[in-house]
């Protein structure tokens, strides 16, 4: 990836990387048209948010990474954008979780997919990780939906029992949880129909999730479910300090 023709510490810096990335995986067939109006949506609420973490998101990835670690068959799906945002972090996080990957996406063409696949597989290559890389012959159907997202592969997403879907549409992540599945999703929108519908929302941008994630298993931290975690609360308080921008 080419360098970034940004300061690093210009107040923005991050930003600019993530748009670097975006535009680097669309040159390479990545991602679909839609891809960069999806994340600028994104950004959007990651400004209201102030750019950070906050202690309810922070205290949803500890719930979300403790369903993964106690999971008997946890999975990461991964569309374009996260692979073009977090690729090599979202593969070091599997490779920690000793899962597999698998990739899904709703644009879905050979060239899209082979771009998509090599990407991962070059990252894994190089970084010398143990991940299994789905999705490229996918032999099962998610329930409930139409079109290239109900493709999936039964010893990926189809029998996964907990399921990390970062940057999710609202019927997929309704599928999922139909199926009964436990849905972890990110998602910087806390009105948004994923947000509602998952199991654990982090309203969080993605990269900052990923590597809270990698940090937190890395420094071999205690991960415990609580029974007291409560989704609908954790959601509300993002949309309290979301307020507090516009009241500011």
């Amino acid at each position: 990836m080419g360098e970034i023709a940004a300061d690093p510490t210009h107040p923005r810096y991050q930003s600019l990387l993530m748009r670097h990335r975006l535009e680097e995986a669309e040159k390479k067939g990545m991602l679909a048209g839609s891809a960069l109006i999806a994340h600028g949506r994104g950004e959007a609420f990651d400004y209201m948010i102030g750019e950070q973490t906050l202690p309810s998101a922070l205290q949803a990835t500890h719930q979300a990474l403790a369903y993964l670690s106690q999971a008997k068959n946890p999975v990461i799906s991964l569309n374009g954008n996260v692979v073009a945002l977090a690729g090599r972090e979202i593969l070091h996080l599997a490779h920690h979780l000793q899962c597999p990957v698998e990739i899904n996406i709703f644009y879905r063409t050979p060239e899209r997919m082979e771009a998509l696949l090599s990407h991962l597989h070059e990252i894994k290559q190089q970084e010398g990780l143990d991940v299994d890389i789905l999705g490229a012959e996918p032999n099962a159907r998610i329930p409930g939906l139409e079109g290239p997202r109900a493709k999936c592969t039964k010893e990926g997403i189809f029998e996964a029992d907990v399921l990390l879907v970062p940057l999710e549409d609202g019927d997929r992540c309704e599928a999922l949880v139909a199926m009964g599945k436990t849905v972890l999703v990110i998602d910087l929108n806390p009105l948004s129909r994923t947000a509602q519908m998952a199991s654990v929302t982090i309203v969080d941008e993605l990269t900052r999730v990923v590597n809270n994630m990698n940090r937190i298993l890395e420094s071999e931290e205690q991960t415990m479910l609580l029974s007291t975690y409560d989704n609908q609360a954790t959601v509300q308080q993002a949309l309290d300090h979301i307020s507090t921008f516009f009241a500011s």
